[in-house]
């Protein structure tokens, strides 16, 4: 797809001149809504925040409610900010420190208490208002009721280093499950020609309602939920936090057809009261997304709802989605993240070469959708360094195979690969056998360093709401026991009363190993097993 000028601006201004006051974006837990027209008529405040931060500012948004987060987010787009979505439940401490490395001049927020604090010193402050956001001087007190008139700071920030010449709509960190995180630099037309991908994959049109009750500072929410809306003209229901309470009332109330949803709330939904089936029936598919599906929460979730499942595999290096199961049930395949959607991917070995159908090996992928560089102004290089390879190949750090029809299935992060005297571990695999217990909400195998085999798998359990734990950690070795080789059952099973996962549900593997090489299980271990 081509784009000429800034196609962002060009699709709000389409919505609201051709649509103005239909709906575009409800908030499901107030039921307060957006219409194209409001959407388009915040606009002009972001031109004005450009105009006076200069052309190569980059902004914070820092929103309390999903529809500021999402009014925020387009508006700024369309008028050529560089947007860094922020996590409005982070400290001050975190947000000084995510100001600092993502080199934001400004930062948005719609709350004058939001906890703005000491290592902002130097970043301007713009408080959002019905037309968009409105500078707040320094010298005085920000009060939301009354909204300071912009102020031009002075001279424009000089260029970003690594960024300067490259196409950037948006700026974000990569999930840091496995490491430190990575600032990507996305543009535009990467962010909308994944998110047509999106509604061309899952056969999305503006007859469509979507929910998506997932953060909006992740690439997930705002590219499969916000900006595909944007590109079809359906409507979306948008909530800053799951509550599975009210989950199906949501759904029928606002004639939900698609669900935008990740495996930590399909778990939970698999375990609670099914929907009606006139509700279920309406619901075309759930997409799932941001971390593997285990079978058997995928099979549960699916005979407790009536509601078929999509599994898909996407990261923000490619704005989002990579693969996507078909919506015609006879061409999905389960336990596969599905067919690459407008991406090149492959499988290779050591040394980048591929593998034939069925051998495991780290998955790449190559595209205009894919990220060139990375964004890191400590690097020697100057600022940024390539994402890819020579070829034009990223390696994801996933691990995979392909079937001999396309269809790609992962089997874990390369990082998280256990090598057990030799032996390679995959903590899916494992994983999946624990979840297939009732009683286990969720887990994630790591390993720790044993002084003769190298390292030995352990597993960590959480339990399901009311489960029996009495136990459970035995119950679940011999699970293992009968269902995994010697060398792939976990040496300690630890039930655990929480896991430390990321805004998505991602459990953080590299925290668990972090807590195992410091003899410190996590949030506080109740019970355990040896496996044999």
């Amino acid at each position: 797809m081509h784009y000429v000028g800034n196609p962002v601006r060009a699709l709000v201004e389409r919505r609201a001149r051709d649509s103005s006051e239909r709906t575009a974006y409800v908030e499901g837990a107030t039921g307060k809504s957006l219409t194209w027209g409001s959407v388009a008529d915040g606009v002009a405040g972001w031109d004005a925040l450009g105009a006076s931060a200069g052309p190569h500012a980059r902004a914070g948004l820092l929103a309390g409610t999903s529809l500021e987060m999402v009014k925020g987010f387009l508006a700024a787009l369309a008028a050529g900010v560089v947007i860094a979505p922020l996590d409005p439940g982070a400290s001050p401490a975190e947000l000084a420190g995510q100001a600092a490395r993502l080199g934001l001049s400004v930062i948005v927020t719609d709350d004058a208490g939001s906890g703005l604090g000491a290592g902002l010193e130097g970043v301007e402050h713009w408080l959002l208002g019905d037309r968009g956001p409105q500078a707040v001087p320094a010298q005085r007190p920000v009060q939301a009721q009354r909204p300071a008139q912009a102020q031009r700071p002075g001279p424009a920030s000089p260029p970003p280093d690594g960024l300067d010449g490259l196409d950037v709509a948006m700026i974000m960190a990569s999930s840091g499950t496995t490491g430190t995180p990575k600032i990507i630099p996305l543009s535009a037309s990467q962010l909308l020609d994944t998110a047509a991908g999106v509604a061309s994959a899952h056969q999305l049109d503006d007859r469509a309602t979507g929910y998506s009750p997932l953060p909006l500072f992740h690439i997930n929410g705002l590219v499969v939920g916000v900006l595909a809306t944007l590109v079809t003209g359906g409507r979306l229901v948008v909530d800053r936090r799951f509550s599975a309470g009210r989950f199906w009332k949501v759904v029928a109330d606002y004639g939900v057809t698609w669900l935008n949803l990740v495996p930590a709330i399909i778990s939970i939904l698999a375990q609670r009261q099914a929907p009606p089936a006139e509700v279920a029936g309406r619901v075309g598919f759930a997409r799932s997304a941001s971390a593997p599906l285990p079978t058997p929460v995928r099979a549960d979730f699916e005979q407790r709802t009536g509601i078929s499942v999509l599994e898909t595999y996407g990261m923000t290096e490619a704005a989002s989605q990579i693969t996507a199961n078909p919506r015609d049930p006879a061409a999905r395949r389960p336990g596969s993240v599905g067919l690459p959607v407008d991406v090149a991917l492959r499988v290779v070995d050591r040394d980048r070469q591929p593998v034939p159908a069925g051998d495991v090996g780290q998955v790449q992928i190559r595209g205009t959708r894919v990220v060139a560089r990375y964004w890191s102004p400590a690097d020697d290089a100057g600022g940024s360094r390539p994402a890819t390879g020579p070829d034009g190949w990223l390696a994801t750090g996933d691990l995979g195979w392909m079937d001999a029809d396309g269809y790609v299935y992962l089997v874990g992060r390369l990082d998280d690969v256990i090598n057990r005297g030799g032996e390679k571990v995959f903590p899916l695999e494992v994983e999946g056998v624990l979840l297939a217990d009732a009683a286990v909400a969720s887990a994630a195998v790591v390993g720790r360093p044993h002084p003769v085999v190298g390292e030995e798998p352990i597993a960590f359990v959480l339990p399901a709401p009311d489960a029996d734990v009495d136990g459970l950690a035995e119950r679940l070795s011999q699970r293992c026991q009968a269902g995994l080789s010697r060398f792939k059952r976990p040496a300690e099973i630890i039930v655990a009363d929480s896991l430390p996962a990321g805004p998505t549900g991602k459990i953080r593997h590299a925290e668990l190993r972090a807590a195992l090489a410091g003899d410190d299980a996590p949030n506080g271990n109740v019970a355990s097993t040896a496996a044999t």
